[in-house]
């Protein structure tokens, strides 16, 4: 089996967002097909870790990202174990990666989860251009680069000049590989669960409420969407899920009144994307692919999301089950909403064979490109 090193310069274990999510999951599936060791930091909860060999050589955030001494025993390791391939997680600790290439004869591959200069542009963060300069210089240095998207791998190649034929397209993977057989059950159990009418249409939005574009996501819920929902008429409960909700918004309790529900972090979030009939996406900034995006659609769940929030994902592999409107057009949102409430059709087959991890990974080794 291949020797691999990856590097991760954040905790990651447990994954508390979509991003963390994806790369335990990366690891793992990696992991379960050749010889992986992970370089990470001292927080995570190695416990949960299954196919790989963890490695806690970094230092907590935000110490790791200039953990000269976590690198001296990254370069060690490595020599130490003839290992010809190394993987970096993010550009952000990428100098790790660069150094060790020039002191040694490795394979640097950067696994990229973003442009991430643009999401900080649009964030709104002063430095984001530093952030540019930086992200070229390293990104420039790789052997390979896993893009999560044809829209990241397009931006490198014709505006930032990378070399196209070191960019493959990585998606984000989901675990599953067909439809899922207990959507009803599923809907059955979240509905006793909180009180919820089954026959009505369950809507769903999930996320990391602190992070801002989600919380920008929340206020277009609560303020363009729902009102227009309720002018409609339109029987339904929605179920808002996720940590770090605004404490101004107390719970939403002033929203119960209108079939809102905030159910606070689920520790099972693929029982709830299997249980809603509608996922609403009306993310506006951020950039990048939204995850929680593919893992509602991996759950044939019907999604109605901005065009912004649709970024990266695959519009011919999702059918009828993705609706895309104009960013901020909440009118023609909510009629997406109406229309799709009674929509049966299921997600395409090619959706899994593009999305599912283990085909993922084995397309990545079965082409040698690590």
């Amino acid at each position: 089996m291949k020797k691999i090193l990856d590097i991760v310069s954040y905790r990651y274990l447990p994954s508390i967002s979509g991003g963390q999510k994806s790369i335990a999951l990366f690891l793992e599936y990696l992991g379960a097909a050749s010889e992986l060791y992970v370089a990470g930091t001292k927080n995570n909860d190695n416990s949960r870790i299954k196919h790989y060999k963890p490695l806690s050589f970094l230092s907590k955030n935000p110490v790791s990202y200039i953990d000269l001494w976590g690198w001296i025993k990254i370069r060690k390791f490595i020599l130490r174990n003839e290992i010809k391939t190394v993987i970096v997680e993010h550009p952000y600790i990428g100098w790790m990666g660069v150094l060790l290439k020039f002191t040694l004869n490795i394979q640097l591959i950067f696994h990229t989860h973003n442009i991430e200069y643009l999401r900080f542009k649009s964030l709104g963060k002063w430095w984001w251009k530093i952030m540019k300069y930086y992200e070229y210089f390293v990104l420039k240095n790789a052997d390979k680069i896993f893009c999560i998207s044809q829209e990241d791998l397009d931006w490198m190649t014709v505006k930032m000049g990378i070399q196209k034929s070191k960019c493959i397209v990585v998606p984000y993977g989901i675990v599953q590989n067909t439809i899922p057989l207990d959507k009803e059950k599923c809907k059955i159990n979240i509905c006793k669960r909180y009180d919820l009418d089954y026959n009505k249409p369950l809507l769903l939005f999930n996320g990391l409420l602190s992070y801002k574009p989600n919380e920008e996501a929340l206020y277009n819920i609560l303020n363009e969407i729902l009102p227009r929902m309720i002018e409609a008429k339109f029987d339904f409960n929605l179920i808002i899920a996720g940590k770090g909700l605004n404490p101004a918004l107390n719970d939403l309790e002033s929203y119960k009144g209108s079939n809102v529900l905030y159910a606070g972090f689920v520790d099972d979030i693929d029982e709830l994307f299997k249980a809603a009939d509608i996922f609403l996406n009306p993310v506006i900034s951020g950039g990048g692919v939204k995850t929680k995006l593919i893992e509602a659609l991996g759950m044939n769940c019907t999604c109605i999301s901005t065009e912004a929030g649709a970024i990266g994902v695959d519009k011919y592999a999702c059918g009828n089950k993705l609706k895309i409107v104009t960013n901020k057009d909440w009118s023609s949102f909510v009629t997406q909403i109406l229309d799709s409430s009674k929509l049966i059709e299921n997600i395409p087959d090619v959706f899994y064979k593009s999305y599912n991890w283990r085909n993922i990974i084995k397309e990545i080794l079965n082409t040698e490109i690590i």
